[in-house]
């Protein structure tokens, strides 16, 4: 029961859009761009700004980028015995490898393991928000319709701001640049209101979903591979690396969330499969209301 109440606050924030457009009607692009573009860079900043550095940064690195391309191997396994094109298997890559710790993970984690688990999660979090917006956005690009392959990417790539406003808080932070209380208020502001609004977008997509166009071969791949081997892997992972069992808990229970929302935007924003990538998110969120505490109860016997 506390599990549920835990996830009504996330699911009233996406059935906020989810209702907006359908009484509405939206156009969610401009939308989704001034998420990515005018506040997940100020969120950026201001976590690595005001965070203190430490060994497990580098183990938590390892373990998100190893977690991110083990999946991606297995999915163009799939791929090419499938044969799918090369626009699906950006889309299943967006929608498989890829798992919302933010707005998801995050408040679940805080509320089994409490502050120290919180403080692991924002760590992850972060770090794997700076692999999405690199991977996540080469793979989005990619797979567009318009062409440009690697190269096209790669510059997309680039172009990311919040690859700068990463980079401009650890410089801040490394050389102790101050900041005004009033001026970083001004940042928290803006960096703050990027989750609420990337859920919102989220709603907003999933209400123009239908389940009659849904492909449901590669759906249901794609959710297996989210939801149950994600774990698995993760606990592969745990066995090798010099941590904590605490914070070997959290990264098998973040690696079974449900696929992430950030996603959707960049699905959207380079029109790679975003309704496969939507409908992925909608049925991973859903299915994840059962699959996460059978996680939560292995992680636990096996670490606890």
């Amino acid at each position: 029961m506390e599990f549920v109440t835990i996830l009504i606050p996330i699911f009233f924030i996406f059935g906020i859009g989810f209702i907006g457009e359908k009484i509405l009607k939206f156009d969610t692009k401009p939308l989704s761009n001034m998420a990515i573009y005018l506040m997940v860079p100020f969120l950026a900043f201001e976590i690595f700004y005001t965070t203190d550095f430490s060994i497990d940064y580098l183990m938590m690195a390892i373990y998100t980028i190893g977690l991110v391309f083990c999946l991606i191997l297995v999915i163009y396994g799939i791929a090419f015995l499938k044969k799918y094109s090369l626009k699906k298997t950006c889309g299943m890559i967006l929608a498989s490898a890829f798992m919302n710790n933010g707005n998801y993970g995050t408040p679940l984690i805080f509320f089994a393991f409490g502050e120290t688990g919180l403080r692991y999660a924002v760590i992850l979090m972060v770090i794997q928000q700076l692999v999405m917006c690199t991977v996540g956005i080469y793979y989005a690009a990619k797979g567009s319709p318009n062409g440009g392959g690697v190269k096209m990417a790669l510059k997309e790539v680039v172009k990311m701001p919040i690859v700068y406003g990463t980079l401009l808080g650890v410089t801040f932070h490394l050389l102790q640049i101050p900041i005004s209380e009033s001026f970083m208020e001004a940042i928290s502001m803006v960096g703050n209101a990027a989750v609420p609004m990337i859920m919102i977008i989220l709603g907003m997509q999933l209400a123009k979903i239908s389940i009659k166009e849904l492909d449901i071969a590669p759906l249901s791949l794609t959710l297996g591979i989210r939801l149950f081997l994600s774990p698995v892997i993760a606990f592969g992972l745990t066995l090798v690396l010099p941590i904590d069992d605490l914070l070997k808990q959290i990264m098998i229970v973040l690696s079974a969330m449900p696929t992430a929302a950030n996603t959707t935007l960049y699905a959207l924003k380079y029109d790679t499969e975003p309704q496969f990538v939507s409908s992925a998110t909608l049925f991973s969120t859903v299915l994840s209301v059962i699959t996460l505490p059978i996680v939560m109860y292995i992680s636990h016997v096996i670490y606890g």
